[in-house]
Protein backbone atom coordinates (compact mmCIF):
# COMPACT_ATOMS: atom_id res chain seq x y z
CA UNK A 1 0.00 0.00 0.00
CA UNK A 2 2.96 2.17 0.08
CA UNK A 3 3.30 2.45 -3.17
CA UNK A 4 -0.58 3.14 -3.69
CA UNK A 5 -0.03 6.11 -1.17
CA UNK A 6 2.84 7.25 -2.97
CA UNK A 7 1.12 7.00 -6.26
CA UNK A 8 -1.99 9.49 -4.93
CA UNK A 9 0.39 12.26 -3.57
CA UNK A 10 1.85 12.19 -7.21
CA UNK A 11 -0.96 12.54 -8.59
CA UNK A 12 -2.08 15.10 -6.39
CA UNK A 13 1.27 16.95 -6.43
CA UNK A 14 0.41 16.67 -10.36
CA UNK A 15 -2.82 18.38 -10.43
CA UNK A 16 -1.67 21.18 -7.62
CA UNK A 17 1.34 22.20 -10.59
CA UNK A 18 -1.34 22.08 -13.45
CA UNK A 19 -3.74 23.83 -11.26
CA UNK A 20 -1.35 27.14 -10.80
CA UNK A 21 0.39 26.73 -14.01
CA UNK A 22 -2.74 27.29 -15.53
CA UNK A 23 -3.74 30.55 -13.38
CA UNK A 24 -0.02 31.65 -13.89
CA UNK A 25 -1.18 31.50 -17.81
CA UNK A 26 -4.32 33.30 -17.36
CA UNK A 27 -3.64 35.75 -15.40
CA UNK A 28 -3.74 39.37 -16.36
CA UNK A 29 0.34 39.49 -16.73
CA UNK A 30 0.65 41.83 -19.16
CA UNK A 31 0.31 44.46 -15.99
CA UNK A 32 2.99 42.75 -14.22
CA UNK A 33 6.27 41.57 -16.24
CA UNK A 34 10.06 41.35 -15.83
CA UNK A 35 11.25 44.71 -17.11
CA UNK A 36 14.57 45.16 -19.11
CA UNK A 37 16.23 48.16 -17.59
CA UNK A 38 17.27 50.28 -20.76
CA UNK A 39 20.18 52.62 -19.58
CA UNK A 40 21.80 49.34 -18.02
CA UNK A 41 21.00 46.85 -20.58
CA UNK A 42 19.94 44.20 -17.79
CA UNK A 43 16.87 42.82 -15.69
CA UNK A 44 16.33 44.71 -12.87
CA UNK A 45 16.50 42.53 -9.64
CA UNK A 46 15.06 39.54 -9.04
CA UNK A 47 10.99 40.01 -8.27
CA UNK A 48 11.32 43.53 -9.02
CA UNK A 49 7.90 44.45 -11.31
CA UNK A 50 6.45 47.05 -12.99
CA UNK A 51 2.73 47.63 -13.77
CA UNK A 52 3.49 49.79 -17.52
CA UNK A 53 -0.21 51.00 -17.46
CA UNK A 54 0.04 53.41 -13.84
CA UNK A 55 2.28 56.58 -13.73
CA UNK A 56 1.88 59.77 -14.58
CA UNK A 57 3.49 61.84 -17.25
CA UNK A 58 6.93 64.16 -16.79
CA UNK A 59 8.36 66.84 -18.91
CA UNK A 60 11.52 65.70 -21.04
CA UNK A 61 13.11 68.02 -23.36
CA UNK A 62 14.56 65.28 -25.62
CA UNK A 63 10.62 64.53 -26.80
CA UNK A 64 8.80 63.98 -29.19
CA UNK A 65 10.35 60.92 -30.66
CA UNK A 66 9.69 62.42 -34.45
CA UNK A 67 8.73 65.19 -36.09
CA UNK A 68 5.64 64.73 -38.27
CA UNK A 69 7.11 67.44 -41.05
CA UNK A 70 9.37 64.71 -41.78
CA UNK A 71 7.05 61.93 -41.69
CA UNK A 72 5.28 62.31 -45.50
CA UNK A 73 2.47 60.05 -45.26
CA UNK A 74 1.06 61.49 -41.60
CA UNK A 75 -2.60 62.09 -41.73
CA UNK A 76 -3.68 65.61 -42.09
CA UNK A 77 -5.99 64.98 -39.53
CA UNK A 78 -3.31 64.12 -36.87
CA UNK A 79 -1.13 66.99 -37.74
CA UNK A 80 -1.67 69.34 -34.96
CA UNK A 81 1.15 71.69 -35.70
CA UNK A 82 0.84 71.89 -39.25
CA UNK A 83 -2.67 73.11 -38.63
CA UNK A 84 -1.21 75.88 -36.59
CA UNK A 85 -1.84 74.84 -33.07
CA UNK A 86 0.38 77.31 -31.51
CA UNK A 87 1.66 75.72 -28.63
CA UNK A 88 4.54 72.87 -28.26
CA UNK A 89 4.58 71.84 -24.73
CA UNK A 90 2.21 69.02 -25.80
CA UNK A 91 5.19 67.48 -27.50
CA UNK A 92 7.07 67.29 -24.55
CA UNK A 93 5.66 64.78 -22.15
CA UNK A 94 6.83 61.02 -21.56
CA UNK A 95 5.19 58.31 -20.15
CA UNK A 96 6.41 57.26 -16.45
CA UNK A 97 5.35 53.95 -15.36
CA UNK A 98 5.49 53.84 -11.37
CA UNK A 99 8.51 52.24 -10.02
CA UNK A 100 10.50 52.18 -13.75
CA UNK A 101 11.11 53.79 -17.03
CA UNK A 102 9.96 52.62 -20.44
CA UNK A 103 13.12 51.28 -22.57
CA UNK A 104 13.48 54.56 -25.28
CA UNK A 105 11.53 53.10 -28.55
CA UNK A 106 14.57 51.70 -30.68
CA UNK A 107 13.07 51.21 -34.31
CA UNK A 108 15.96 49.48 -35.69
CA UNK A 109 15.64 46.94 -32.87
CA UNK A 110 12.11 46.40 -32.93
CA UNK A 111 12.55 45.98 -36.74
CA UNK A 112 15.59 43.54 -36.11
CA UNK A 113 13.15 41.71 -33.93
CA UNK A 114 10.44 41.74 -36.74
CA UNK A 115 12.26 41.02 -39.11
CA UNK A 116 9.80 38.49 -41.71
CA UNK A 117 6.88 39.44 -39.61
CA UNK A 118 3.65 40.89 -40.84
CA UNK A 119 1.24 43.25 -38.14
CA UNK A 120 -2.19 44.26 -38.76
CA UNK A 121 -4.08 46.73 -36.73
CA UNK A 122 -7.73 46.17 -36.83
CA UNK A 123 -10.21 49.01 -35.55
CA UNK A 124 -11.94 52.38 -36.14
CA UNK A 125 -9.72 55.89 -36.20
CA UNK A 126 -8.21 55.18 -33.19
CA UNK A 127 -6.76 52.14 -34.48
CA UNK A 128 -5.88 54.38 -37.54
CA UNK A 129 -3.98 56.93 -34.79
CA UNK A 130 -1.94 54.22 -33.48
CA UNK A 131 -0.78 52.71 -36.79
CA UNK A 132 -0.23 56.18 -37.69
CA UNK A 133 2.59 56.59 -34.44
CA UNK A 134 4.09 53.41 -35.26
CA UNK A 135 4.78 54.03 -38.92
CA UNK A 136 6.37 57.34 -38.58
CA UNK A 137 8.29 56.04 -35.54
CA UNK A 138 9.84 52.90 -37.95
CA UNK A 139 10.11 55.65 -40.67
CA UNK A 140 11.83 58.13 -38.20
CA UNK A 141 14.11 55.47 -37.08
CA UNK A 142 15.15 54.43 -40.45
CA UNK A 143 14.58 57.39 -42.49
CA UNK A 144 17.02 56.45 -45.65
CA UNK A 145 15.39 52.87 -46.13
CA UNK A 146 12.62 52.95 -48.93
CA UNK A 147 9.00 52.56 -47.51
CA UNK A 148 5.98 51.79 -49.49
CA UNK A 149 2.12 52.71 -48.68
CA UNK A 150 -0.42 50.49 -50.33
CA UNK A 151 -4.11 51.22 -49.47
CA UNK A 152 -6.92 48.93 -50.98
CA UNK A 153 -10.34 49.77 -49.97
CA UNK A 154 -9.93 49.38 -45.89
CA UNK A 155 -6.87 48.16 -45.85
CA UNK A 156 -3.57 50.63 -45.61
CA UNK A 157 -0.19 48.72 -45.66
CA UNK A 158 3.18 50.58 -44.85
CA UNK A 159 6.30 48.15 -45.48
CA UNK A 160 9.88 48.56 -45.78
CA UNK A 161 11.25 45.80 -47.95
CA UNK A 162 14.68 45.98 -47.04
CA UNK A 163 13.79 44.93 -43.30
CA UNK A 164 10.82 42.21 -44.88
CA UNK A 165 8.37 43.69 -42.19
CA UNK A 166 5.02 45.48 -42.61
CA UNK A 167 2.61 47.38 -41.14
CA UNK A 168 -1.20 47.03 -42.08
CA UNK A 169 -4.43 48.90 -41.16
CA UNK A 170 -7.82 47.19 -41.70
CA UNK A 171 -10.46 50.01 -40.95
CA UNK A 172 -13.47 47.85 -39.51
CA UNK A 173 -15.04 49.70 -36.94
CA UNK A 174 -16.96 47.67 -35.24
CA UNK A 175 -14.99 44.05 -35.86
CA UNK A 176 -18.58 42.95 -36.16
CA UNK A 177 -19.95 42.48 -39.43
CA UNK A 178 -21.76 45.64 -41.32
CA UNK A 179 -23.85 44.60 -43.54
CA UNK A 180 -26.22 47.02 -46.03
CA UNK A 181 -29.61 44.78 -46.99
CA UNK A 182 -32.91 45.35 -48.29
CA UNK A 183 -33.84 47.32 -45.25
CA UNK A 184 -30.72 48.71 -44.75
CA UNK A 185 -27.58 48.47 -43.17
CA UNK A 186 -27.54 46.09 -40.27
CA UNK A 187 -25.11 45.30 -37.87
CA UNK A 188 -25.20 42.41 -36.80
CA UNK A 189 -23.91 41.27 -33.17
CA UNK A 190 -23.20 37.34 -33.79
CA UNK A 191 -21.33 37.64 -37.00
CA UNK A 192 -17.93 38.31 -37.99
CA UNK A 193 -17.68 37.23 -41.45
CA UNK A 194 -15.04 39.80 -42.34
CA UNK A 195 -12.46 38.05 -39.57
CA UNK A 196 -11.20 35.94 -42.71
CA UNK A 197 -9.12 38.89 -43.80
CA UNK A 198 -7.19 39.00 -40.60
CA UNK A 199 -5.78 35.43 -40.76
CA UNK A 200 -2.35 35.27 -41.97
CA UNK A 201 -0.49 37.99 -39.76
CA UNK A 202 1.86 37.48 -37.36
CA UNK A 203 0.47 40.15 -34.63
CA UNK A 204 -3.07 41.40 -34.76
CA UNK A 205 -4.11 44.70 -32.56
CA UNK A 206 -7.68 44.85 -32.06
CA UNK A 207 -9.72 47.84 -31.13
CA UNK A 208 -13.45 48.57 -31.03
CA UNK A 209 -15.54 51.34 -28.88
CA UNK A 210 -15.38 54.90 -30.55
CA UNK A 211 -18.53 53.93 -33.06
CA UNK A 212 -20.90 51.97 -30.76
CA UNK A 213 -22.74 55.38 -28.95
CA UNK A 214 -22.77 57.79 -31.99
CA UNK A 215 -25.99 57.98 -33.25
CA UNK A 216 -28.52 60.26 -35.72
CA UNK A 217 -26.37 61.45 -39.15
CA UNK A 218 -23.47 59.90 -37.79
CA UNK A 219 -24.55 56.52 -36.73
CA UNK A 220 -23.59 53.79 -39.51
CA UNK A 221 -25.97 51.53 -38.76
CA UNK A 222 -29.76 51.17 -39.54
CA UNK A 223 -30.67 48.62 -37.22
CA UNK A 224 -29.20 46.04 -35.10
CA UNK A 225 -29.61 42.30 -35.23
CA UNK A 226 -29.00 40.49 -31.71
CA UNK A 227 -29.36 36.65 -32.74
CA UNK A 228 -32.74 36.41 -34.70
CA UNK A 229 -33.96 39.62 -33.26
CA UNK A 230 -33.87 42.63 -35.91
CA UNK A 231 -34.86 46.08 -33.68
CA UNK A 232 -33.58 49.45 -34.42
CA UNK A 233 -32.12 50.33 -31.24
CA UNK A 234 -30.64 48.96 -28.07
CA UNK A 235 -28.66 49.28 -25.00
CA UNK A 236 -25.23 50.27 -26.48
CA UNK A 237 -23.35 49.04 -24.14
CA UNK A 238 -24.83 45.45 -23.79
CA UNK A 239 -24.89 45.56 -27.27
CA UNK A 240 -20.86 46.46 -27.41
CA UNK A 241 -20.87 43.34 -24.71
CA UNK A 242 -22.73 40.94 -27.37
CA UNK A 243 -20.29 42.07 -30.44
CA UNK A 244 -17.12 42.50 -28.26
CA UNK A 245 -17.92 38.28 -27.41
CA UNK A 246 -18.56 37.26 -30.82
CA UNK A 247 -15.64 38.87 -31.39
CA UNK A 248 -13.32 36.78 -28.64
CA UNK A 249 -15.47 33.77 -29.55
CA UNK A 250 -13.60 34.16 -33.12
CA UNK A 251 -10.24 34.72 -31.89
CA UNK A 252 -10.41 31.57 -29.72
CA UNK A 253 -11.86 29.57 -32.66
CA UNK A 254 -10.05 30.81 -35.45
CA UNK A 255 -6.00 31.77 -34.56
CA UNK A 256 -3.44 29.70 -32.88
CA UNK A 257 -2.07 31.36 -30.36
CA UNK A 258 1.39 29.89 -31.08
CA UNK A 259 1.25 31.57 -34.13
CA UNK A 260 -0.12 35.00 -33.82
CA UNK A 261 0.45 37.13 -30.80
CA UNK A 262 -2.98 38.94 -30.06
CA UNK A 263 -3.57 42.30 -28.53
CA UNK A 264 -6.58 44.32 -27.78
CA UNK A 265 -6.04 48.08 -27.73
CA UNK A 266 -7.99 49.07 -24.28
CA UNK A 267 -10.48 51.67 -24.44
CA UNK A 268 -9.24 55.36 -25.63
CA UNK A 269 -11.22 58.08 -23.61
CA UNK A 270 -12.63 61.53 -25.06
CA UNK A 271 -11.91 64.81 -23.23
CA UNK A 272 -15.53 66.81 -23.77
CA UNK A 273 -16.42 66.91 -20.21
CA UNK A 274 -14.40 69.00 -18.13
CA UNK A 275 -15.93 67.71 -14.58
CA UNK A 276 -14.15 64.63 -15.39
CA UNK A 277 -10.78 66.57 -14.29
CA UNK A 278 -12.91 68.73 -11.67
CA UNK A 279 -13.48 71.46 -14.14
CA UNK A 280 -16.71 73.29 -15.16
CA UNK A 281 -18.88 70.43 -17.19
CA UNK A 282 -18.37 73.19 -20.69
CA UNK A 283 -14.98 72.85 -20.74
CA UNK A 284 -13.59 70.19 -23.09
CA UNK A 285 -9.89 69.87 -24.71
CA UNK A 286 -9.96 72.47 -26.08
CA UNK A 287 -7.16 75.32 -25.22
CA UNK A 288 -5.93 72.52 -23.12
CA UNK A 289 -1.78 72.97 -22.86
CA UNK A 290 -0.58 70.71 -19.93
CA UNK A 291 -1.78 66.85 -18.52
CA UNK A 292 -3.30 66.02 -15.47
CA UNK A 293 -1.68 66.32 -12.64
CA UNK A 294 -0.84 62.97 -10.82
CA UNK A 295 -1.63 59.40 -11.65
CA UNK A 296 -5.19 59.36 -10.86
CA UNK A 297 -8.08 60.55 -13.24
CA UNK A 298 -10.69 61.91 -11.26
CA UNK A 299 -13.46 61.29 -13.56
CA UNK A 300 -12.61 56.95 -13.29
CA UNK A 301 -12.95 54.63 -15.50
CA UNK A 302 -15.92 54.05 -18.37
CA UNK A 303 -17.71 51.31 -18.21
CA UNK A 304 -16.77 49.79 -21.50
CA UNK A 305 -13.41 49.29 -20.00
CA UNK A 306 -14.78 46.90 -17.95
CA UNK A 307 -16.17 44.99 -20.16
CA UNK A 308 -13.41 44.49 -22.22
CA UNK A 309 -11.73 43.55 -18.97
CA UNK A 310 -14.85 40.59 -18.35
CA UNK A 311 -14.91 39.28 -21.93
CA UNK A 312 -10.67 39.19 -22.16
CA UNK A 313 -11.15 37.28 -18.63
CA UNK A 314 -13.20 34.54 -20.34
CA UNK A 315 -11.32 33.99 -23.23
CA UNK A 316 -8.96 30.46 -23.57
CA UNK A 317 -6.53 32.37 -26.05
CA UNK A 318 -4.16 34.37 -24.68
CA UNK A 319 -4.81 38.00 -25.68
CA UNK A 320 -2.72 41.07 -23.93
CA UNK A 321 -4.79 44.05 -23.28
CA UNK A 322 -3.12 47.57 -23.87
CA UNK A 323 -4.57 49.21 -21.28
CA UNK A 324 -3.87 52.49 -22.24
CA UNK A 325 -7.25 53.93 -20.72
CA UNK A 326 -5.63 55.39 -17.52
CA UNK A 327 -2.59 56.98 -19.17
CA UNK A 328 -4.60 58.83 -22.26
CA UNK A 329 -7.33 60.01 -19.81
CA UNK A 330 -4.15 62.23 -18.35
CA UNK A 331 -3.84 63.93 -21.63
CA UNK A 332 -6.90 66.28 -21.49
CA UNK A 333 -4.42 68.07 -23.53
CA UNK A 334 -2.85 65.68 -26.47
CA UNK A 335 -6.31 66.45 -28.59
CA UNK A 336 -6.36 68.18 -31.50
CA UNK A 337 -9.05 70.05 -30.73
CA UNK A 338 -9.59 72.98 -33.57
CA UNK A 339 -6.45 72.17 -34.85
CA UNK A 340 -7.58 68.87 -36.64
CA UNK A 341 -9.53 67.66 -39.88
CA UNK A 342 -12.08 69.88 -39.64
CA UNK A 343 -10.20 73.65 -38.16
CA UNK A 344 -12.12 75.98 -36.37
CA UNK A 345 -15.16 74.33 -37.41
CA UNK A 346 -14.52 71.59 -35.02
CA UNK A 347 -13.37 70.25 -31.42
CA UNK A 348 -11.95 67.11 -31.65
CA UNK A 349 -11.78 65.49 -28.41
CA UNK A 350 -11.75 61.93 -29.27
CA UNK A 351 -8.65 61.40 -31.34
CA UNK A 352 -4.79 62.33 -30.73
CA UNK A 353 -2.35 64.58 -32.16
CA UNK A 354 0.57 63.39 -33.71
CA UNK A 355 3.67 63.35 -32.35
CA UNK A 356 1.97 62.73 -29.03
CA UNK A 357 -0.33 60.67 -27.14
CA UNK A 358 -0.41 57.21 -29.35
CA UNK A 359 3.06 57.03 -29.58
CA UNK A 360 3.07 56.30 -25.48
CA UNK A 361 0.66 53.56 -26.47
CA UNK A 362 3.41 52.19 -28.87
CA UNK A 363 5.95 52.81 -26.09
CA UNK A 364 4.66 50.56 -24.15
CA UNK A 365 3.48 48.02 -26.63
CA UNK A 366 7.59 47.82 -27.41
CA UNK A 367 8.00 47.45 -23.66
CA UNK A 368 5.72 44.72 -23.42
CA UNK A 369 7.22 42.78 -26.15
CA UNK A 370 10.61 42.99 -24.87
CA UNK A 371 9.62 42.29 -20.94
CA UNK A 372 8.06 39.07 -22.31
CA UNK A 373 11.25 38.90 -24.33
CA UNK A 374 9.47 37.99 -27.61
CA UNK A 375 7.96 40.06 -29.84
CA UNK A 376 5.70 37.32 -31.97
CA UNK A 377 5.40 33.64 -30.58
Amino acid sequence: MHWFHGFCCFVSSLVFLITFLHRCNARDDQKLLNYYNSSKGSELEAGTSCDFFQGSWVYDQSYPLYDTSSCPFIEKEFDCQKNGRPDRLYLKYRWKPNGCELPRFDGVELLKKLKGKKILFVGDSLSLNQWQSLTCLLHASVSQSNYQITRKGDLSTFSLPEHGVSVSLSRTAFLVDLVKEDIGTVLKLGSIQNGIAWLGYDMLIFNTWHWWLHKGSKQPWDYIQQANTIRKDMDRLVAFREGLTTWSEWVDSNLNPTNTTVFFQGISPTHYDGEEWNDTKSTTCKGQTQPVSGSVYPGGSPAAAEVVNQVLSKMRNRVSLLDITTLSQLRKDGHPSVYGIDGHKGNDCSHWCLAGVPDAWNEVLYAILYAQGRTTN
